[in-house]
């Protein structure tokens, strides 16, 4: 235990095209992405955003976890110098080091405005929400490389869209917009650009005001759940509905609720 922390303390002493800021007395941490003007990322990135998301999801203070660019572009994708560089090894962990935000058991938020293309689309898809603008533009390119998503993509899209929509963008290199995204379920929300960061802060408030517990528990429920029969999935939401039963938070929140008082949970 003590090799693998050295070894992340090692991968993100030095962070590559982006920056952490956490406010633990708020509960929130953003990942800023910080490569202007279009954020490419880098391989090196990609592994210490894996890193860098373990570690907050440790960080007990930190309750919601917002990925942002700095600049008008979210993200135009990866490094293409380094596919062409890395080993067959190093690349088929890609997909592994982009879900991290699926994988943290905390909220995730993605705001994305102008250029969210390739790993962009990916990352911000591995997320829990996705905050668009009028300035957004999602696509997922690879076909103009020769290549197809590599990261999780068009896997991520196509149970959001289906097959049809997904193969539209995959297939054809398309771009859509964020108001297109919103229509299609894709963005959960689409805002004009000089309200993403309200729109941002707004969502984290709300799901600051929510139990922990309850939150982890619906993002893992619902991620382990969306490959299984319906009968398996109702089976295993009664399970877990049953356990916060006997939590202080689902206490908390029906006292609160009898009370008429806003409730305060602690996340157990």
């Amino acid at each position: 235990m003590t090799h693998l922390i050295h070894q992340a303390q090692k991968l993100l002493s030095e962070l590559d095209g982006f920056s952490v800021e956490i406010d633990a007395k708020a509960g929130r941490a953003d990942i800023v992405l910080d490569r202007p003007p279009f954020n490419i990322v880098s391989m090196m990135q990609r592994e210490q955003l894996r890193a860098t998301f373990e570690a907050l999801d440790d960080h007990a203070d930190i309750r919601v976890i917002v990925v942002r660019a700095v600049g008008e572009h979210f993200s135009s994708g990866g490094d293409i110098k380094g596919f062409i560089e890395a080993t067959p090894e190093h690349v088929s962990k890609l997909a592994w080091n982009i879900a991290a935000p699926a994988r943290c058991s905390k909220p995730v938020i993605a705001a994305n405005r102008g250029y969210c293309f390739g790993v962009g689309f990916e990352l911000s898809l591995a997320c829990d929400f996705r905050i668009a603008t009028d300035t957004t533009l999602y696509a997922l390119p690879e076909q103009k490389l020769g290549q197809i998503p590599g990261s999780g993509g068009s896997a991520r899209l196509q149970k959001m869209v289906g097959i049809g929509r997904t193969k539209d963008i995959v297939m054809r290199s398309r771009r859509i917009t964020g108001a297109q995204a919103y229509e299609w379920g894709i963005a959960t929300e689409c805002v004009e650009d000089s309200e993403l960061e309200r729109a941002t802060d707004t969502l984290v408030r709300e799901l600051l005001a929510f139990s922990p517990l309850a939150q982890r528990s619906a993002k893992k429920l619902l991620n382990d759940t969306e490959d299984a029969p319906l009968s398996t999935a109702i089976e295993l939401e009664g399970h877990i509905y049953s356990r916060l039963r006997s939590s202080d938070d689902f206490r908390e929140g029906v006292e609160a609720f009898h009370e008429k008082r806003k409730a305060v949970f602690k996340g157990r």
